[in-house]
């Protein structure tokens, strides 16, 4: 018999709320792993953690969102999971295409939660 698990999701965002909302909105259909800044997600990544999807915000204390996918990006294991960035950033759009690496998705907040979790199923089909 085939065993069916969950993909697996890591979001970074620096405030709890968010967090408890997606968790809310993802936990029925996904695995979600929170962390509240990229130093944080890092370290856990290094631990040997795959996720199948990060979502990021680009405003986190300490390490911004757009250094925390430029090191996923530079790294070997990482540089082919899907990111999708989720902000509240001003000309979200013009930022995510000036940024030097790929972004896969992005999202301004609010969002619809319908259409994220469509985006996150063409993400990781």
């Amino acid at each position: 018999m085939k065993r069916y698990t969950k993909k697996h999701i890591l979001l970074v965002d620096g405030g709890l709320n968010l967090g408890k909302l997606m968790n809310f909105i993802l936990a029925p259909e996904y695995r979600l792993t929170i962390k509240t800044s990229g130093i944080d997600a890092l370290s856990w990544l290094e631990e040997g953690n795959d996720p199948d999807l990060i979502i990021t915000s680009l405003r986190m204390p300490y390490f911004d969102g757009s250094a925390f996918i430029q090191n996923l990006k530079c790294s070997g294991f990482y540089r082919n999971t899907p990111i999708m960035v989720l902000s509240g950033e001003e000309n979200l759009e013009e930022k995510v295409k000036s940024m030097s690496f790929r972004i896969d998705s992005y999202m301004e907040k609010p969002f619809n939660p319908t259409v994220l979790k469509s985006q996150i199923s063409l993400l990781i089909a």
